[in-house]
């Protein structure tokens, strides 16, 4: 019984995991596409913006859960 609930959180931390580099890749992203605008485009700001706020919701997230990844 424990050790289903063990591989249940080790699949979910990992997909957590893969997420949170998406979205952080998708934020640096975001972050390089502003840099190189030359007028002020609200609309990339708020792409931005979003893609900010998911990444750090994420990121809360896996402090939470206190996600660790072995790198290896």
């Amino acid at each position: 019984m424990f050790g289903r609930k063990r591989k249940l959180k080790r699949e979910f931390d990992a997909q957590l995991y893969n997420l949170l580099l998406e979205t952080k890749e998708e934020w640096e992203r975001a972050r390089e596409i502003e840099k190189y605008l030359n007028d002020y485009d609200q609309e990339v700001m708020v792409r931005r913006k979003i893609a900010e706020s998911k990444y750090f919701h994420l990121f809360k997230e896996a402090k939470e859960r206190q996600l660790r990844i072995d790198r290896g």
